[in-house]
């Protein structure tokens, strides 16, 4: 068995297709996400191979991070103009509180999609499931005391 300290982690890395600068705001407002950087695809200091990127993105979204808690999320506007298609995961928020749960998911569900209300569960005092806006999906939840 090895030593040495394994410095391997996941982080999610979401494609908008457009709309990436709207959903980072919308996260800054609603959850507290701070920006941590953002770098458009006109400000790479390598021009991407010829092809691989459409006309007219220029100013969209090339990378960014942000955090939110203790979590970085990084995200693109990518190099589609498809509607996203945000399927098969959640973002699960972990929140101090019942209050900061019925906050945030009240603003994650205005102009989104409420899939499961908030609620008790076994698991947790307050819990609750919403698609946001912009397709991605969201379990809310409250640590249990201990």
């Amino acid at each position: 068995m090895s030593t040495t300290k394994d410095n391997r982690f996941i982080q999610p890395y979401l494609f908008f297709n457009g709309s990436c600068e709207e959903a980072i705001e919308f996260y800054r407002k609603t959850l507290g996400a701070e920006v941590e950087m953002m770098m458009r695809f006109k400000e790479s200091p390598e021009p991407p191979p010829p092809g691989t990127v459409p006309s007219g993105v220029e100013n969209k979204i090339m990378h960014s991070s942000f955090r939110i808690g203790q979590t970085t999320v990084m995200a693109s506007d990518g190099d589609s103009t498809d509607k996203p298609s945000f399927q098969g995961f959640s973002l699960s928020l972990s929140v101090p509180n019942e209050a900061e749960a019925d906050r945030a998911f009240n603003a994650l569900a205005d102009g989104g999609q409420v899939k499961m209300p908030l609620t008790k569960t076994f698991w947790s005092p307050r819990f609750g499931m919403v698609e946001d806006r912009f397709g991605i999906g969201w379990m809310i939840s409250v640590a249990p005391s201990q």
